[in-house]
């Protein structure tokens, strides 16, 4: 049983589930977005109405946060923290000279993160983003530059943008659409 336990703890795609914010506000919002409403529902000391009303308000909500997070954080934060990263805060950092944007470091971290030179290798091959020389030649290394402080970049603007969507968006957001959702659906009268 430990044994399957550190397999799956230890396992590359959980590890990086893990030490990335985005990965892991999306699958607890995710996870909200289901158990939530259905502890309400198994719930045995809540009335039937109740039940239905509470659960459908709470699932609304936390599709809401997810949508928000989602149409926020990608868009907004990281390419936006990766730029203000790059032109502003880390000029003269070396690595951010090798990247023209987000989504150009992403798709070499996605290879650079891959466990054995074979995988990483067969990755760049099937590649349809083209890397400078100097990339190319560390995703051939065995252990190519994971070029920390831009990780550390994206990852900061990923938790900025959690607080902002999440905490400040989101709520807002998800007043002014579960109200009308839920008389949509029949679950709440309209206030005269």
């Amino acid at each position: 049983m430990i044994t399957a336990i550190s397999k799956v703890i230890t396992n590359p795609t959980v590890v990086n589930i893990a030490q990335n914010a985005d990965a892991t506000v999306t699958c607890k919002t995710t996870v909200n977005a289901i158990g939530r409403p259905g502890f309400i529902l198994i719930d045995n000391h809540i009335d039937k109405e109740t039940k239905k009303f509470a659960s459908i308000k709470e699932f609304l909500y936390q599709a809401t946060c997810l949508g928000v997070y989602m149409a926020v954080i990608v868009p907004i934060f990281k390419k936006g923290g990766f730029k203000v990263a790059k032109e502003k805060i880390f000029k003269n950092t070396q690595g951010f000279e090798h990247f023209k944007n987000f989504k150009e470091y992403s798709a070499y971290k996605k290879i650079a993160d891959l466990a054995t030179k074979k995988e990483r290798l067969n990755a760049l091959n099937n590649s349809k983003n083209k890397f400078s020389d100097v990339l190319t030649t560390e995703l051939k290394k065995d252990k190519p530059n994971h070029f920390g402080d831009i990780k550390g970049a994206v990852e900061l603007s990923n938790i900025t943008g959690s607080v902002v969507g999440l905490a400040i968006i989101a709520p807002q957001v998800s007043q002014a659409l579960i109200h009308p959702a839920m008389r949509l659906l029949g679950l709440e009268k309209k206030d005269k």
